[in-house]
C-alpha cells in the first residue's frame, strides 16, 4: 500500500513551501514521526516528519523546489522502490522549471522561485520578477498574478510586458557624445573578470528571503541609531553569585539576555511608541511586549518571539530563551512563534562586536542591539577609576515616528534599570 506524503500547510496564511533538503533517499527505510525532509515557508523552516512508518518509495518534488500545500511530494509503502530513475531523482535537485509527476504536476511558473512573503501593498512576488519590474518601469498593481495565492510569475510579467509593448521604430543612430573626463562611468564594473578563480553558489530559500526583507526595511524606514554605553557590573555580579543554583534549580543556565529583556519590557512600558507599528497614516500601539530575540544559524538567521515577555519574571525568560533558542537550532519552531513580535532585540555581542547598527524588523519601528560586555576601567561618580563591566547597548529607531529625542530617553530609562538591577528581581 502507498501513502502520500504531502506538502504540509504551516500557517494559516501559507500557501506554499520549498524543499531544501531530503533527508532520505528512495530506497530507505523510515519511521513514523522521523524527519524525511526541510522545509522552508515565508515563516519558518522546519523538519517534516514521516506521517506512515516504511519504504521511501517515491519522490515527486525535488530539492529547491517550491510547491504548493496539500500537493503531494513523496510516496511511502511496504514494496520496493518504483524504479531507479525515481531514485536518481531524489538524490539530484530538481532543475528550476521542473515539473513533478502527472499526479501532482506543477507550472513551471510558480516554481521559479522559493515562497516570498508580500510586499507592503500585498502583492506577491519573486526577488527576480521585481526587478524586472525595476528595469522596466512596471508597476507590479497593474498585472494580475496567475501563481499560487495571487502571485505574479515570470510568466505573468512577460506576458503583461509583450502587451504593452509598442511595434520597433527604427531610429536613426546617434552621434556619439564625448563624456568629460570628470563625468562618472555609466557602466557598472563587472563582479568577475575573465580568468578569475570564483565559486558560484545560489541563495538558499532562506538566505533569499532575509536579503529581500532586509532591503524592504531600509527601503521603508528610515532608520537612526543611538548608542548608550551601560554598567552591567551589578548584573554581573548577581549573575556570577546565583548562575550555578539558579542552574540547578531551573534547567537553565542566567544569562545576561534575560536581565536586558527584562528591562526592555519595563521600560516599554513608559515608551510604548517604540511597541508600536505604523500603518497607513494610523500608529498601532501594541499593548502586549512581545519581543523576537535574535538566534544565529549556521544556514541563516531567525527570530523567534516571547509572547507577553511583561508578564514573565527572570526564570521565565531564562526559560522561553533556553526553548526557542534550541529549538530553533532543531528546526522544529512553529509559525506563530517567529511571527507578531513587537520589538526586536540582537545579541551581537555573543561574537565580540561592540557595536552595532541592525536593521528594523518590520514592521516594528526598533530593534536593540546588545554589544560584548567587556571590562573596562571607568571614571566613577566620585572620580575614582574602577574596573566595569560594559557594554554598548545600540537603538535603532524609525525616525517615521520616533524623534531622537525620544529614543534617548528610552535609552537613558532603560540604562537606569539595568544599572539599578536588584537580587530580588531574581526570585
Amino acid at each position: 500500500m502507498r501513502h502520500e506524503v504531502v506538502m504540509p500547510q504551516m500557517g494559516e496564511s501559507i500557501t506554499e513551501g520549498t524543499i531544501i533538503k531530503w533527508l532520505k533517499q528512495v530506497g530507505d527505510r523510515v519511521e513514523r514521526d522521523e524527519p524525511i525532509f526541510e522545509i522552508s515557508t515565508d515563516k519558518v523552516d522546519a523538519e517534516i516528519p514521516a506521517p506512515q512508518a516504511g519504504i521511501l518509495l517515491e519522490v515527486l518534488a525535488g530539492e529547491n523546489q517550491t510547491v504548493p500545500v496539500n500537493a503531494v511530494v513523496a510516496y511511502i509503502g511496504d514494496e520496493a522502490p518504483v524504479a531507479a530513475p525515481a531514485a536518481a531523482q531524489a538524490a539530484a535537485p530538481a532543475p528550476s522549471n521542473g515539473a513533478a509527476s502527472a499526479a501532482t504536476r506543477i507550472d513551471e511558473a510558480d516554481v521559479e522561485d522559493a515562497a516570498e512573503p508580500p510586499d507592503a501593498l500585498g502583492i506577491r512576488s519573486s526577488p527576480l520578477v521585481r526587478r524586472m519590474a525595476r528595469e522596466h518601469g512596471v508597476d507590479l498593481r497593474q498585472i494580475p498574478g496567475t501563481g499560487i495565492g495571487g502571485r505574479i510569475t515570470k510568466r505573468d510579467f512577460l506576458a503583461f510586458l509583450e502587451q504593452r509593448q509598442p511595434a520597433p521604430v527604427a531610429m536613426p543612430a546617434a552621434a556619439p557624445v564625448a563624456m568629460p573626463a570628470a563625468a562618472p562611468s555609466a557602466v557598472i564594473e563587472a563582479a568577475t573578470l575573465p580568468g578569475d578563480d570564483v565559486e558560484v553558489v545560489p541563495m538558499t530559500a532562506m538566505r533569499k528571503k532575509i536579503a529581500d526583507r532586509m532591503v524592504f526595511s531600509k527601503h521603508t524606514s528610515p532608520h537612526v541609531t543611538s548608542v548608550f554605553e551601560v554598567d552591567l557590573t551589578r548584573i554581573h555580579r548577581l549573575r556570577e553569585r546565583n548562575k550555578r543554583d539558579f542552574e540547578a534549580q531551573h534547567g537553565v543556565k542566567l544569562t545576561f539576555l534575560p536581565f536586558i529583556i527584562k528591562g526592555v519590557t519595563d521600560t516599554l512600558q513608559a515608551w510604548p511608541v517604540l511597541n508600536a507599528s505604523i500603518e497607513g497614516d494610523n500608529i498601532m500601539y501594541k499593548k502586549r511586549c512581545h519581543i523576537g530575540i535574535a538566534v544565529a544559524l549556521d544556514w541563516g538567521l531567525i527570530v523567534p518571539v516571547i509572547r507577553h515577555a511583561e508578564e514573565k519574571n527572570l526564570i521565565g525568560l531564562a526559560r522561553s530563551i533556553s526553548d526557542l533558542a534550541n529549538r530553533a537550532r532543531a528546526k522544529q519552531l512553529k509559525p506563530e512563534e517567529v511571527t507578531g513580535g513587537t520589538f526586536t532585540i540582537t545579541n551581537y555581542g555573543s561574537f565580540g562586536s561592540l557595536i552595532g547598527t541592525p536593521i528594523i524588523n518590520q514592521p516594528q519601528v526598533a530593534i536593540l542591539g546588545v554589544g560584548a560586555i567587556v571590562k573596562r576601567p571607568v571614571v566613577t561618580d566620585d572620580d575614582a577609576i574602577a574596573v566595569r563591566h560594559m557594554s554598548y547597548l545600540s537603538l535603532t529607531f524609525d525616525h517615521r515616528l520616533i524623534d531622537g529625542a525620544v529614543a534617548d530617553q528610552f535609552m537613558s530609562q532603560l540604562k537606569q534599570t539595568l544599572e539599578a538591577f536588584q537580587a530580588t528581581e531574581l526570585r
